[in-house]
């Protein structure tokens, strides 16, 4: 059995980035923390039957489960949210009206074209570049080996491109 500063220290971490990470794909903030709680009191729950080494792609895969299923329960369309903090890292100071407006038209267009994407795609694009994991804590998280998370991010990424250009490229 683990202790309880092991138990701490493994969880906290990894339930804040799943916390973020069920935001970024539309699960409103109640709805995430509840979530949250319900995986870490099944991990506690479950702890002796769960390996160690996979703790965090478990945690992973419970938490956006339960997403899932809640989003079924409700009829609930699942909407990615992009963060306001990408698009004002983009505005400048001048013509910042026409910037912001802009921005806004170019993050739904992303959101369009992350949405046609598999969901391991999307999970990956989302894992890297709006959580800023690195690939080796995408592997944990996703319970993969870390040349496969290149692989697939890689292709992910070319397949961004691709329906960017058909789409969005004028």
């Amino acid at each position: 059995m683990m202790d309880n500063e092991l138990i701490n220290k493994i969880f906290k971490k990894k339930m804040i980035i799943i916390y973020k990470y069920l935001i970024k794909i539309g699960c409103d903030e109640n709805d995430a923390e509840d979530i949250v709680q319900d995986t870490f009191l099944k991990a506690i729950r479950y702890i002796d039957g769960i390996n160690v080494e996979k703790i965090s792609s478990w945690l992973f895969k419970v938490a956006v489960n339960k997403y899932y299923d809640l989003c079924r329960k409700n009829n609930k369309y699942i909407k990615l949210d992009i963060d306001d903090d990408i698009i004002q890292k983009s505005i400048t100071d001048d013509n910042l009206a026409e910037n912001y407006l802009l921005n806004l038209e170019k993050r739904e267009e992303i959101i369009k074209v992350l949405d046609s994407l598999s969901v391991i795609q999307k999970n990956l694009l989302i894992l890297k570049y709006s959580e800023e994991l690195s690939y080796k804590e995408i592997a944990v998280f996703l319970d993969i080996k870390e040349n496969t998370v290149k692989t697939y991010l890689f292709r992910a990424r070319e397949r961004f491109k691709v329906v960017w250009r058909n789409d969005y490229e004028k």
